[in-house]
């Protein structure tokens, strides 16, 4: 069997893209995208019974290429909805303070934006992100 090394995001952008050219002359885009999901709170609470729903937000590096890339700087906004299918990368590098650091990417290769005046299609935003699960998961 084949490894696969592919990540989904629907999420939104934390902050508008940031656009910068290579030495070569390419094209690069960096934006950070959130990602939010409900879990049940671990505080006690006085009735036991119920838990409260806490929500923990997950941060995610965008890296978008060549033409995509200035596509996303752009369009995308700080705010904005997207749907983002891409790959991790790691990458290792000696901070400030002479400690080892890894950070992590996911580099884009397919960015929709979803909802507001630039949606891919006139569906709701809903609707939009269900077609667009459909087509991963198909």
């Amino acid at each position: 069997m084949k490894d696969v090394n592919k990540v989904i995001l629907i999420g939104r952008l934390g902050a508008d893209p940031i656009l910068r050219e290579t030495k070569t002359g390419g094209v690069v885009v960096h934006f950070p995208v959130a990602t939010s999901r409900r879990i049940k709170s671990t505080e006690p609470t006085e009735n036991e019974e119920v838990k409260p729903m806490a929500e923990e937000t997950q941060w995610h590096r965008i890296v978008a290429w060549g033409r995509q890339g200035e596509t996303c700087a752009q369009y995308l906004k700080k705010g904005q909805k997207v749907y983002v299918e891409g790959t991790i990368l790691s990458r290792r590098y000696e901070a400030k303070d002479g400690s080892e650091k890894t950070s992590f990417e996911v580099i884009a290769e397919t960015v929709s934006f979803l909802g507001g005046n630039r949606s891919e299609t006139s569906l709701s935003e809903k609707e939009g992100e269900e077609k667009l699960m459909e087509r991963a998961l198909a």
